[in-house]
């Protein structure tokens, strides 16, 4: 096992650290959450960062707790750890007793390398594997496979078009139905991988793989990763303390746009039309946007480990009320 932690560390380089421990100042912290625990890199540098401070990790993959918590034994019961979605984050804090509120939250809602480099998640076109792509295999939602089974074209170009800005979404939805109808549905992340290919096409200095859209947006539908941040960013909000500070790490433009948009609202900015006699857009004043533009991480990073490349950084801060 000493062998997969150490492989694991290796593999998983946590993105924008410096700049999370930045904003979320550890040493003034008593309480953090980290919301995406993943295999503990964002909460190793905060328990580093302070003596004092105590970490709540939320992740909902099995796996990737237990290396976390090989990681972070060393801190003892300066961390805990939850099996959970991070959608569920006002629940994990109100049953650990967190009545004070948290005074620092991180989420990090890129995949991790653990789960990309997995040969059975389905996660990476890499390998040939059953096409799965659940965050949390023993959730029992439906895979991948199963929502390309159940849903019609149109769904299936919606989704690809609209999570992974796939221009021949339609094309690719129409080549999976067509394999569905024949017999001959798409079960493995080769074959997927494969028709996708044939239907995008690849243009001859492309660096990107074809499939890396559709499997993106697959990934998304999935976890139901969109609906489920909408939700999280208010409810984060909602259970800082006075002057904590929440830092979310996004890596998909449209998940930039909601974080951007629920801080915007949580600080006073209404989304109305201008000649509504009142506000019905749910706008409220607790925070303060601490990122006018969101960060991106240096160039240095972006070099050591490509899959920093499409990070983009928001942070709020809670008022004094």
């Amino acid at each position: 096992m000493k062998h997969e932690t150490d492989k694991a560390e290796t593999l998983h380089k946590p993105v924008m650290v410096i700049e999370a421990v930045s904003l979320i100042e550890p040493e003034r912290c008593a309480r953090i959450i980290d919301a995406t625990l993943g295999l503990g890199g964002h909460t190793e540098a905060f328990l580093e960062a302070s003596s004092d401070v105590s970490v709540i990790g939320i992740d909902q993959d099995k796996n990737a707790i237990e290396l976390a918590e090989k990681r972070l034994a060393r801190f003892g019961d300066r961390i805990r750890i939850v099996h959970s979605n991070f959608s569920e984050i006002k629940d994990v804090a109100k049953s650990l007793g967190l009545s004070g509120g948290a005074d620092g939250i991180i989420a990090d809602l890129g995949v991790s390398s653990l789960q990309l480099d997995s040969e059975e998640r389905g996660f990476s076109f890499r390998f040939d594997a059953p096409l799965d792509m659940r965050m949390d295999p023993d959730s029992g939602g439906e895979t991948a496979a199963e929502l390309l089974q159940r849903l019609t074209e149109k769904e299936i170009a919606d989704i690809i078009y609209l999570y992974g800005e796939e221009r021949h979404s339609r094309r690719i939805a129409r080549w999976i139905v067509e394999k569905r109808q024949a017999g001959e549905p798409i079960v493995t992340t080769g074959e997927l991988a494969a028709l996708v290919r044939r239907a995008a096409g690849r243009g001859g200095r492309e660096r990107v793989d074809p499939a890396t859209k559709t499997f993106q947006a697959l990934r998304i539908a999935v976890n139901n990763e969109l609906e489920i941040l909408k939700e999280f960013v208010t409810d984060a909000i909602s259970i800082l303390s006075p002057g904590g500070t929440l830092v979310i790490i996004t890596f998909h433009s449209l998940e930039d746009r909601i974080v951007k948009r629920a801080m915007q609202k949580a600080s006073g900015r209404c989304f109305c039309p201008p000649k509504f006699p009142k506000c019905v857009c749910g706008m409220t004043d607790e925070v303060k946007v601490l990122t006018r533009k969101p960060l991106i991480p240096k160039e240095s990073e972006q070099s050591e480990n490509p899959r920093a490349r499409s990070a983009k950084l928001r942070a709020c801060q809670k008022k004094n009320q």
